[in-house]
C-alpha cells in the first residue's frame, strides 16, 4: 500500500477502534467492512465522519454508497485528498 493510503488507513483504523471499543487493533484489516467488524449504521457514520474531519475532507454522501470494505473507504478518501491538493 502506498504511504499516503497507509496514512489514511491508519486514521480510519484509529477511528474504528475509537467507535468500536471492543475491537482489538488486529481485528481491523483493510479488507474488512465496518459491518463485518460489528458496526451499526450510526457507528459507520461516526467512523466516516471522524475520519473525514481528521483529514479535513468533505465527501458527498452519494459517493459513500456502495463501499464494501475499508479498502474502498481508504481509496475514496485518498481520491478526495489528492483532488484537494491538485
Amino acid at each position: 500500500m502506498d504511504p499516503e493510503k497507509q496514512k489514511i488507513f491508519d486514521i480510519v483504523k484509529a477511528n474504528t477502534l475509537k467507535v468500536l471499543v471492543d475491537l482489538k487493533p488486529g481485528d481491523v484489516t483493510i479488507d474488512k467492512s465496518l459491518t463485518d467488524l460489528g458496526a451499526n449504521s450510526v457507528d459507520r457514520v461516526e467512523v466516516v465522519m471522524y475520519s473525514m474531519e481528521e483529514l479535513n475532507l468533505e465527501v458527498p454522501r452519494a459517493e459513500l454508497h456502495g463501499i464494501s470494505n475499508l479498502r474502498g473507504l481508504v481509496d475514496l478518501l485518498h481520491r478526495h485528498a489528492g483532488s484537494r491538493q491538485a
